[in-house]
């Protein structure tokens, strides 16, 4: 049984905030600013159709040229349904919606947890808290781990379990592309480079004053590929040759965010090292690690 002590620390249970706590305000530093837009390229997009016809060479030099200089591009007829698309963030949103005692046998300060609800990234040891609450889960092999997922909203794991197998498919197919890319060979990355998958549901409420605060600071994901952006893990293999790109979320006064996210990663005991092919005397920024070291910070 959780404490309902410990439900109190999820955002979505503070109801009719009128002022941003203490514990939440950032140092000035660091809190989201008005900032002049200077004026940059277009984000790249990426249209996936007619992948199998004579432009998928072209397909391939747009991805590489997105990654090297954005580290991050938006797909167009990528082959994941709209409405199946849609209903994924709507049964996020019903999850977030639930009463408190619904949600509590998920929340957990353990890490480790395979299906697990949190807020903020490490409540109990972190000086200020951010403005999100968590649901995480593995999702691959799907009949592993569906087991574990909520059952409430009643929909959560078809729903869930549909997107998660599209959405994987995407990603295995992007990751072929950037072997074209690269020169290295096709499957690469469908071993243990590629073989964990997790979706993350972040759920941002409405907060009072989004100057004061942020929903995530500024990060780099440590996953070989996340649906929309590579990843840290992919810029060590590639050598260099891709980019990470940094990225945080800010709040808003009047609507509540919710996203869904997919990551693809290496498995913990994974060695990540630049691809042999790759290397070269003049070439050399990276050396080998394990998934868990690059886990605990941007090595």
């Amino acid at each position: 049984m959780i404490p309902a002590r410990q439900m109190e620390k999820l955002i979505s249970s503070k109801h009719n905030i009128q002022h941003v706590p203490e514990s939440y305000i950032l140092p000035p530093e660091i809190r989201p600013r008005k900032v002049a837009i200077h004026s940059c390229k277009c984000v790249p997009v990426i249209d996936l159709h007619g992948i199998i016809d004579r432009n998928r060479q072209d397909l391939v030099q747009r991805i590489m040229k997105a990654g090297q200089e954005f580290g991050f591009f938006q797909l167009t007829n990528h082959g994941v349904p709209e409405e199946l698309m849609k209903e994924t963030v709507k049964v996020a949103e019903e999850f977030f919606q639930l009463p408190v005692e619904d949600m509590a046998s998920f929340y957990s300060e353990d890490p480790r947890k395979e299906c697990r609800l949190y807020t903020s990234i490490d409540y109990d040891h972190e000086k200020v808290h951010f403005w999100r609450d968590n649901l995480r889960h593995l999702c691959h092999p799907l009949e592993d781990h569906v087991g574990e997922w909520p059952r409430n909203p009643t929909r959560y794991r078809e729903v869930m379990g549909n997107y998660a197998v599209r959405v994987r498919e995407l990603c295995l197919m992007l990751l072929d592309l950037i072997c074209e890319g690269l020169g290295i060979e096709s499957g690469y990355f469908e071993g243990g480079l590629g073989k964990v998958q997790i979706l993350s549901l972040n759920y941002y409420p409405p907060c009072p004053d989004p100057a004061l605060t942020l929903g995530l600071p500024k990060h780099a994901d440590p996953n070989l590929i996340t649906v929309l952006n590579q990843g840290h893990a992919l810029q060590v293999i590639s050598n260099g040759m891709l980019r990470c790109a940094e990225h945080r979320v800010v709040t808003n006064a009047y609507v509540a965010g919710t996203t869904v996210t997919s990551f693809i990663q290496p498995s913990n005991d994974s060695l990540i090292q630049p691809a042999a092919l790759l290397l070269t005397d003049a070439v050399f920024p990276y050396t080998e690690l394990s998934h868990m070291m690059s886990l605990s910070g941007n090595s």
